[in-house]
């Protein structure tokens, strides 16, 4: 697709605002749209997310805020969410009802309600829209989902997935129990050229890596409503993924005639695991006062190791010449409390605090050959010693919150809260240090309906990033062969940011779609990137650390538009346009840069229709980044101590998705779908330098392009 489509499709949201800029409005009577079970009967669906592609403009909602965040904020729970169960979330972090969209039965669903609104009588702060499925009350219910089917892969490999849920009510128990099997696998073909800075060929580099991965998840949901007043829910989550790779490398050495070449093998085994549990409790009070608690514990663990294998003759002896061994565990405890209650008919306040415990375990090996003598820890070659190897960091924090809401009058609202956050990170291991923070996060959110349908909503909150504990300690690279590890950071802080947005969410008259736009700002200070830590001019080395502050711009248009006015009801079209510029100045270049995961852009282009008549639906998405690979045309840029990569997309890769589903006999849906149909290939330029990067002492350019291949998926589901 030409690069000038992001004119075409700007022209055609701007076209589709200035058309229905008039039209009349929706009839309801508050900001939040409801679709009850039956507007969904004629499409014949078979779970929950059946029925959410049905409305136009879902994807705003699931999506929340759009807008990417800098650094980590995974740890705790927060209390934001965009999808709640019967109005409330589920307990759980990693186990959340996103997850469980496929496994709810269609038949189970009362009403879908899209809440663009905030509230006192949310269980989560709302910070954009809010996807709240209500089920049916019923005295006694069963249901069991399945889904079999196989992904075929570019190089001729057929992987099964398949999954099972058994869900319902009895009483005043609701209950979700689900296995999933799905694929990981992946088969890479890669290519490389290397220049010198003269111009002349220095080498080539070409690699087939496969990665065999299945992934497991079982998981359990259970709500059970003892008495009008109080309410508890219970759920586990357990999933494994061991991701065994291996990988073929040959180097063909352009400088010499005749040319020589060395074959590289490496064996890539991997096991990965994690489970969560969670549980909360909620009392209603008769004066509409609430109690909430919510505990959770998870763990992830992670154990790669990398051998490398050399020959100059394919089937000759080979020479093992790296071994890399890397362990990890990171665990969570998280109790959230919180006490809520109405001041009056237009104030509600929220009081709580959040404590949580996050410990992260890893160690890392190194092997080369080298005089030393060998060991057998080190896959029989020589320890190579790697500062800060062994390490375990662990976090105590402590958030206090207030929440406070306001329904100025029918059609205006503000929530406004205050955090404040303390924490204690200390590091053992190879490197002693503890350190204490504390900050002060306030959020101001305005919302005032133009009309029923035109909604307008500014926003202004200080944000603080969790810092990633990998970037404590030593660990792999895994973006650069010619670096095996990274070194850790003991000193490295946590990014602040100011951010600012303002939205239009237009809902277009007798569901006919959504119109959207963002424009959002960030002040960025102590952002986080690669600084200097050589010990001398002759060992450059480089880690994470805190580099300075930055600017973010960015706007954002959606449209989903139902294309009714051209007799074609069933039909939904959607465009989307990102424009983002994020500089900052850095002192490892000398020279402004952009800030990562900001690019330059993106767009995409969508088509859906609904052939209710005949049970079938198809469609297809088509999406690309802004810019080319290189210079400050380029999508994504990664600045290093004595190198700099340019990528040729950033968030957002070229890609093309198509499907075609039928629901057939007893309600058996039968689907087929097709991603990276265009075997779009990832491309990067890669300068290395003489020295560091600030002295522009070009050493060679490395251009190398990687794909993945088309992957064809069917699957049969259906609900008995």
């Amino acid at each position: 697709m030409p690069k000038q489509h992001p004119i075409l499709i700007a022209s055609v949201l701007a076209a589709l605002h200035a058309s229905f800029s008039y039209s009349q409005e929706p009839n309801s009577d508050n900001a939040s749209i409801t679709y009850p079970a039956s507007y969904f009967a004629e499409f014949e669906a078979v779970s929950v997310n059946d029925m959410l592609n049905r409305i136009p403009g879902i994807a705003l909602a699931l999506d929340g805020n759009q807008v990417p965040s800098l650094g980590n904020n995974d740890r705790g729970l927060g209390a934001e969410s965009q999808i709640l169960i019967n109005g409330k979330r589920l307990a759980g972090k990693a186990n959340e009802a996103r997850e469980q969209l496929d496994r709810i039965p269609a038949n189970q669903v009362d009403y879908i309600e899209i809440v663009r609104g905030t509230s006192g009588d949310l269980d989560v702060r709302n910070s954009g829209q809010l996807v709240n499925i209500v089920l049916f009350e019923t005295q006694s219910s069963t249901s069991i989902s399945a889904e079999l089917g196989a992904t075929y892969f570019h190089d001729g490999t057929l992987e099964p997935i398949g999954s099972v849920s058994y869900s319902g009510q009895r009483d005043k128990l609701n209950y979700l129990l689900s296995a999933n099997v799905s694929s990981g696998y992946e088969y890479q073909e890669s290519q490389e050229l290397s220049v010198l800075a003269d111009g002349r060929f220095n080498e080539t580099r070409q690699f087939d890596r496969v990665r065999e991965q299945s992934n497991y998840t079982i998981n359990s949901n259970l709500v059970y409503q003892f008495t009008d007043a109080d309410r508890v829910s219970f759920n586990a989550l357990y999933g494994q993924n061991d991701p065994d790779a291996k990988l073929l490398r040959v180097i063909t050495d352009l400088k010499i005639t005749p040319q020589s070449q060395v074959f590289e093998r490496e064996e890539l085994p991997g096991i990965s695991n994690n489970w969560e549990i969670g549980g909360d409790y909620e009392h209603n009070f008769s004066g509409g006062a609430k109690y909430k608690i919510l505990a959770v514990v998870n763990e992830k663990n992670n154990d790669s190791l990398r051998e490398r294998y050399a020959a100059n003759v394919i089937g000759q002896a080979e020479i093992k010449n790296l071994f890399i061994d890397t362990e990890s565990r990171y665990r969570e405890r998280i109790v959230r409390t919180s006490y809520a209650w109405n001041l009056n008919a237009a104030q509600a306040l929220e009081l709580g605090i959040e404590g949580s415990q996050t410990i992260q375990n890893s160690s890392l090996k190194l092997g080369a050959r080298t005089p030393a003598p060998p060991s057998s820890e080190h896959g029989g070659l020589s320890p190579v010693f790697v500062p800060n190897a062994v390490s375990q960091v662990e976090e105590m924090r402590y958030e206090g919150f207030a929440v406070h809401n306001w329904q100025i009058n029918s059609r205006m609202s503000l929530e406004s809260s205050l955090l404040y956050e303390m924490s204690e990170i200390e590091q053992s291991g190879d490197v002693s240090k503890s350190r204490d923070f504390d900050f002060v996060k306030p959020k101001l959110d305005f919302r005032f309906d133009i009309s029923r349908s035109f909604q307008l909503r500014m926003s202004a909150e200080k944000d603080v990033s969790q810092l990633s504990f990998a970037d404590f300690s030593a660990g792999v690279n895994n973006q650069d062969e010619d670096q095996d590890t990274v070194a850790g950071n003991p000193e490295l802080e946590q990014e602040q940011t100011w951010r600012y947005n303002i939205n239009l969410d237009y809902r277009l008259p007798n569901d006919a779609g959504v119109l959207n736009s963002r424009l959002f700002y960030y002040d960025v200070s102590n952002s986080i990137g690669r600084v200097d830590v050589s010990p001398n001019p002759q060992t450059l080395l480089s880690t994470n650390g805190n580099v300075g502050d930055g600017k973010v711009f960015g706007l954002y248009l959606n449209a989903s538009i139902r294309l009714g006015f051209i007799d074609l009801p069933g039909a939904v079209i959607t465009a989307g346009l990102n424009l983002e510029d994020a500089y900052i100045y850095d002192p490892l270049i000398g020279e402004k840069r952009t800030i990562i995961p900001f690019d330059r852009g993106n767009y995409r282009i969508g088509f859906r229709h609904d052939v209710s008549a005949m049970n079938l639906s198809y469609g297809f998405t088509y999406q690309d980044g802004i810019g080319g690979v290189g210079g400050t045309g380029g999508n994504r840029v990664r600045y290093d101590i004595d190198n700099v990569l340019f990528y040729g997309m950033g968030k957002i890769r070229t890609d093309l998705t198509a499907f075609v589903e039928k629901v057939g006999y007893r309600n058996f849906t039968y689907r087929l779908e097709l991603s990276n149909g265009l075997d779009s290939e990832r491309c990067f330029e890669r300068k290395r330098y003489n020295g560091r990067i600030i002295d522009r002492d070009l050493r060679e350019i490395e251009f190398s392009c990687n794909s993945t291949g088309a992957q064809v998926l069917f699957k049969v589901r259906s609900t008995f």
